[in-house]
């Protein structure tokens, strides 16, 4: 948590002594900065509100990038510098999000502190080739111009994953590989729209002047939208499956809460072990409908508590239970992290692995009652011979130190 404090109060210093240095010199090219500061303010207004997307407000990243990378407007060289261009993004995120703080869906801490450092970021990179390029000793326009722009927007973008990969890792201690391969990954998706909006707008502008400013921001608004409309599939998606999941809670074979139980756990051991976003999907929706297989049952299991019956009873709920995932029109890989969960762990895909030890772990320290986490621990380590890969249960035992759900493991 140092370090995530410690990036926070840097970019807040960063921000307030741009606003400081802003306020004494003064604004220079006052339209284009207000121009500039209603993009990315309206950028932040229409952002998705609690999304759990990489970057909610692309318009606001587009708008902001555009004006860190700016150095001419209608042909006419702009003297923005660093501190007016950090200020001025500073001003219009808070003032764009002020809304969403009323309600009490503002953006958070690190949402803010990743904005000022990567504009920042960019400012720091851009303006000084920028005045090498008005003293004739760089190309300050024609290709040499545009390679230059692209090139600092491709370094930026890959500077935003790494610090949004490093205050994930600062905030849940998950680990920093996979953090940053899913970032850079997601850096394929909006974040290439983001990249490409920002450089044409800062290209456009110094040839057409502000007047670009609305015509090209319109494509990206419309692309929010677009992905804003996927994830609300996404979202109804998740939750037909967790209504399907209940189906076995609802009929008496498991506990309350057992399936949703077993799916946050598992995600954060998954988290714990390095899987991708894709990967970690896969994993909470076979977690969620883990069960569903005791619904052939005539007789309900004793608590819903499958890890005590014999090995081949198991794998026949196991079985069952893919069969009905199948017939669900979910992926493929859910039903076979499904039907495998109930195998040697040697024999098992990482995600069958992951959601046997969960599943168990749950049940043992359900029935041992307060204060059963150590022991429910302890039986899954004795039982790696055969049934729990070790990797895992060391990760499960890692993740319940870390949340305060029992003591740290031994050895």
């Amino acid at each position: 948590m140092n370090a995530l404090v410690a990036a926070r109060g840097g970019a807040a210093l960063f921000a307030v002594l741009a606003l400081a240095a802003t306020l004494w010199h003064g604004i220079d090219g006052r339209g284009t900065a207000l121009a500039f500061g209603v993009l990315v303010a309206v950028g932040e207004l229409v952002r998705w509100s609690g999304a759990q997307e990489r970057e909610p407000a692309p318009l606001a990243a587009a708008g902001a990038l555009a004006y860190a990378l700016l150095g001419e407007n209608g042909g006419h060289p702009t003297h923005d510098g660093v501190p007016q261009v950090v200020a001025v993004v500073t001003a219009a995120s808070l003032l764009g999000c002020v809304p969403h703080v009323a309600k009490g869906r503002g953006p958070t801490a690190d949402h803010l502190t990743r904005r000022v450092l990567t504009v920042g970021f960019a400012a720091v990179c851009f303006q000084p080739f920028y005045g090498l390029g008005r003293a004739g000793r760089w190309p300050g326009d024609g290709p040499g111009y545009a390679a230059l722009v692209v090139a600092l927007l491709v370094l930026t973008a890959l500077w935003d994953a790494v610090l949004a990969a490093a205050l994930e890792h600062a905030r849940t201690r998950w680990p920093f590989g996979p953090l940053l391969r899913d970032e850079l990954r997601a850096t394929l998706g909006i974040g290439s729209a983001v990249c490409a909006t920002g450089a044409v707008i800062a290209l456009a502008v110094a040839v057409a002047g502000l007047w670009a400013l609305p015509v090209l921001s319109l494509p990206l608004l419309l692309t929010q939208l677009s992905f804003r409309r996927y994830a609300a599939v996404r979202a109804t998606y998740r939750q037909t499956i967790a209504s399907l999941a209940r189906a076995t809670e609802i009929a008496g074979y498991t506990p309350a809460g057992h399936a949703r139980r077993v799916a946050a756990l598992s995600r954060a051991v998954g988290r714990e072990l390095g899987l991708s976003g894709p990967e970690l999907t896969v994993l909470e929706y076979a977690a969620l409908m883990h069960d569903i297989g005791q619904l052939s049952l005539v007789d309900p299991v004793p608590a819903g508590a499958t890890a005590c019956l014999a090995p081949a009873e198991q794998r026949r709920i196991a079985l069952l239970g893919g069969a009905v995932v199948r017939r669900t029109g979910v992926a493929a890989e859910v039903a076979v992290t499904v039907e495998r969960q109930a195998d040697p762990y040697r024999e098992q895909p990482v995600g069958a692995r992951i959601v046997r030890a969960v599943n168990a772990y749950e049940e043992k320290a359900r029935e041992a009652g307060p204060g059963g986490s150590l022991g429910a621990l302890e039986e899954l380590r004795l039982g790696t011979a055969r049934d729990y890969q070790p990797e895992v249960v060391e990760s499960l035992a890692r993740v319940l130190a870390r949340d305060g759900l029992t003591s740290p493991p031994v050895g």
